[in-house]
């Protein structure tokens, strides 16, 4: 075991070190340029198994989100009662059916941040637990050094929030489908704590994020999930991400 740990440092203390890692335990955030992002186009990820979600720059792939983002179905909002995070199953559970990763014996949060995390650490003993890694936050287009000893500083948003879901036509569907949505690697992107908690369940035309670079990039986001699970935005959300890729 102890062969172990000394393999894992010395692949990771370089990459501390080129992000800026200090003493203490703290969490160090790096600025990365867009062409350096360490996250897959969605144009290009469309059931969410790549990690990440990189900056759209070709005017090709702009006018490719502009026609998706166009197909999107629009409507007002329904009542949030009845709303309760319960009613989309045990949070991060990994018994979902007709998703990816569903049922491969790793919970969903630890899924997706292996998915776009780097230098990956587990829990001793664990091939599911993540512990610690380096992992680009496309909200802040900042590089992070995480540990889970400082979970909340990543934390995985719902690019979709479920009560807007709920709203827009989720509290018509079964179980099951919530349970979906709530765990569709299509629908979870592991960002910066404080920008998911400033979204709460914001749409598009309320809440975008802090990184310019990948807000094209987040609107075609929003129109793969609206359109893989049918679930109309509102127009103003609609117009929001239209103009995110210059539409």
């Amino acid at each position: 075991m102890r062969a172990r740990r000394t393999a894992v440092l010395s692949v990771l203390l370089p990459v501390l070190a080129l992000a800026g890692c200090t003493s203490g335990g703290k969490t160090s955030h790096e600025s990365v340029p867009p062409g350096q992002a360490q996250g897959a186009n969605p144009l290009q990820n469309p059931d969410g198994t790549g990690p990440g979600l990189a900056p759209i720059t070709s005017a090709a792939d702009r006018a490719a989100g502009i026609a998706l983002i166009a197909k999107v179905k629009t409507a007002a909002p329904g009542p949030k009662t009845g709303y309760d995070r319960d009613q989309f199953g045990p949070a991060w559970t990994d018994n979902v059916d007709g998703v990816p990763l569903g049922h491969n014996d790793c919970g969903t949060r630890d899924d997706v941040l292996a998915r776009d995390g780097r230098a990956v650490e587990h829990k001793d003993g664990s091939a599911c637990v993540v512990t610690g890694m380096t992992i680009w936050d496309p909200y802040t287009g900042k590089n992070v050094q995480w540990t889970k000893a400082q979970a909340s500083k990543i934390q995985i948003d719902h690019v979709m929030p479920l009560s807007y879901d709920w709203q827009q036509g989720a509290a018509q569907w079964d179980k099951a489908k919530r349970v979906q949505i709530a765990n569709d690697p299509l629908n979870l992107i592991p960002a910066d704590g404080s920008q998911n908690a400033s979204k709460g369940d914001s749409g598009p035309a309320s809440w975008l994020p802090a990184n310019q670079a990948v807000r094209c990039s987040y609107a075609v986001r929003w129109a793969q999930v609206s359109l893989k699970y049918q679930l109309p935005v509102t127009p103003a959300d609609k117009q929001a991400m239209l103009q995110q890729c210059g539409g």
